[in-house]
């Protein structure tokens, strides 16, 4: 059905290096801006962006370019992760039966040479869960066989336990988050900002299952930085993490003062969130603010929308919709929440681009600092 429509890519918010952004002019790009590849005509199927470069792998011959920081190409590719550690490449084998080779490069040797280490992987052996082929193993980190993922830091190959049949990993700056082929959700690794979901800011050196989540079924799972996020079945937002730039899309005391200090207070509430209280609200009452939230907390997006994508920058949030619309908020310093300025914001907000030149959004893919997004001519009614 995706392929019914051919769309196009769009990019916004930081390119200091460069990378393919929209038409690339400045450090950034404050609106959405069809995305300027490095080489003419690709088509293209992935996006993986880090801090300085970009990865973009197209379909039929799987062709990698990268952009920024760092440049380069390379052939016979299925799959890219970037990272200001590594460049995770998935190639096909040398010949039939050979499985996938994963290649791990350091993002600065444009593709040349020998890579850092290569290893094959096998194919996957696994159960479709709820929905088909769109429960299959997700894209890099995650391996194709699901049992094991790559880490940025040694050790980089990781195995997971084979009980946890995963469906999809994504990976913070400081921890990871699994979707499995039942729709729970396993958190582990730090846990300082609340970003495991677990109730305590204490690390998990294991996977563990996410017990405030159990009885819903989830469909989508979203690392930031120091924030997490999934998507269930229905549609609904549960996130949960570091609030610091409305990233949460809860009342946050850095976008509420501009620059005033006030004498506060902290406690938690019943649910275990870090309540901060900032005396000298519009009625003089005292105004609660959100530094951290250790449970998922449920988050309606306006006119009732049901979400079912979502990405997660270093902190920022995307969302799109069932009927393709893009939701936006968080830190917006570089542009990167796409609303033409450089606000950020503690609540979710529709990017307008999309709605006025008639696009649906399809996909979002986040970078720590901007957003790439993937949408198609809407249908002739």
């Amino acid at each position: 059905m995706a392929e019914e429509r051919r769309g196009a890519w769009f990019g916004f918010g930081f390119c200091g290096f460069g990378q393919a952004l929209g038409s690339g002019r400045g450090r950034q790009v404050h609106s959405p801006e069809p995305l300027r590849a490095p080489g003419a005509g690709l088509d293209v199927c992935r996006v993986s962006a880090s801090w300085s470069y970009t990865a973009l792998v197209t379909r039929g011959g799987g062709r990698v370019e990268l952009s920024g920081f760092a440049v380069g190409a390379a052939g016979g590719c299925r799959d890219a992760w970037a990272s200001e550690e590594l460049l995770v490449v998935l190639r096909a084998g040398p010949g039939p039966g050979a499985g996938t080779e994963l290649q791990a490069w350091t993002p600065g040797s444009a593709l040349r040479g020998e890579p850092l280490w290569a290893q094959t992987v096998p194919e996957a052996e696994r159960e479709d869960g709820p929905g088909g082929d769109e429960t299959q193993a997700g894209p890099l980190p995650l391996l194709p066989c699901a049992r094991a993922y790559v880490s940025p830091r040694p050790p980089f190959y990781r195995p997971l336990a084979p009980t946890l049949r995963a469906r999809r990993l994504e990976l913070g700056a400081e921890h990871a988050l699994l979707l499995d082929a039942a729709g729970q959700v396993f958190s582990w690794g730090g846990g300082r900002h609340g970003q495991l979901g677990h109730g305590t800011l204490e690390a998990e050196p294991e996977p563990r299952l996410l017990q405030a989540l159990q009885g819903l079924t989830m469909a989508e799972v979203a690392a930031g930085g120091w924030h997490s996020l999934c998507v269930s079945e229905a549609g609904d937002i549960y996130i949960w993490g570091w609030n610091e730039s409305g990233q949460l899309a809860l009342p946050t005391r850095s976008l509420a003062e501009d620059g005033k200090t006030t004498a506060e207070a902290s406690g938690l509430n019943e649910d275990g969130s870090e309540v901060k209280t900032v005396a000298g609200g519009e009625d003089g009452a005292p105004a609660p603010f959100i530094a951290v939230q250790p449970f998922p907390a449920l988050l309606d997006l306006p006119l009732g929308s049901d979400a079912v994508k979502a990405s997660c920058g270093s902190r920022h949030t995307a969302v799109v919709t069932r009927t393709g619309e893009l939701y936006t908020w968080g830190w917006g310093k570089y542009g990167q929440l796409g609303h033409k300025d450089t606000t950020s914001l503690d609540r979710p907000c529709r990017v307008k681009y999309f709605v006025d030149k008639q696009l649906q959004v399809r996909t979002v893919s986040c970078g720590p600092w901007n957003t790439y997004v993937y949408a198609v001519e809407k249908e002739k009614s």
